[in-house]
């Protein structure tokens, strides 16, 4: 459903992005690793229109998007939940969930804000209160939801649980893995191997704006200890 070849961008005379190329099939989960500055960000950014493209091809289900505005991007459904999470902190959390709530696929059993409150109960809880002053976990989930509110055939999440504390990550690893179950296509931004091997069908890796390794699970394990170095773990 989305593939992306030899994606090239960078920002102003710096270019960051040099020959980058991955795909996400319907109902999978892929990863996207690499270390911190390597190009994954930019990536996500690219591919969302948020970035100008400056090379390459980025197309889902097969109709190219490349330089695509990003309400389009998300029009043809794909949802972001951001590094930094970028909540509207001044809005309550249901008026988060509902600002930019949408259905342009017409699923039968779309997202609404009943099954988001029964994935994050905390958000329920926390309905009419401004999401500036939630948590950090709870701005994260309220991203989530979010994203889930416009109804994504494919959900991505760059670094969802960065610096958040174990008790929430494991749970925010949870809920990824019963949208996994679900049949969600999902594209991950993270470092955690132990978690994205578990979660993930197949994993990609960036280095200094290039794409340098690719496989499955079986081949994270036989080349763990490379996969490792590229990682930074």
């Amino acid at each position: 459903m989305l593939s992306v070849e030899g994606l090239q961008a960078g920002y102003g005379h710096s270019q960051v992005l040099f020959d980058v190329s991955f795909e996400v099939a319907k109902g999978e989960c892929v990863t996207l690793m690499g270390r911190n500055g390597m190009g994954k960000t930019t990536s996500i950014k690219t591919i969302m229109g948020l970035v100008p493209a400056r090379g390459g091809r980025v197309t889902i289900g097969g109709q190219p998007i490349t330089r695509q505005p990003p309400e389009r991007v998300a029009r043809l459904g794909v949802g972001l939940v951001p590094e930094g999470r970028q909540i509207f902190s001044t809005l309550t959390v249901r008026e988060n969930l509902v600002a930019t709530a949408a259905n342009r696929q017409k699923y039968a059993d779309g997202w609404t804000l009943e099954r988001v409150y029964a994935l994050f109960p905390r958000l329920r809880e926390r309905a009419e209160q401004a999401a500036g002053t939630l948590s950090g976990g709870e701005q994260q989930m309220l991203a989530i939801g979010r994203a889930l509110m416009t109804n994504p055939w494919l959900l991505i999440l760059d670094e969802a649980t960065e610096g958040l504390a174990p008790v929430i990550r494991a749970e925010i690893w949870d809920v990824i893995g019963k949208l996994r179950t679900a049949g969600q296509a999902i594209l991950l931004v993270d470092k955690n191997l132990a978690v994205l091997k578990r979660l993930a069908d197949r994993h990609y890796i960036i280095e200094k704006g290039r794409s340098v390794w690719s496989g499955n699970g079986a081949d994270l394990d036989r080349d763990f200890q490379q996969v490792q170095g590229y990682v930074g773990i």
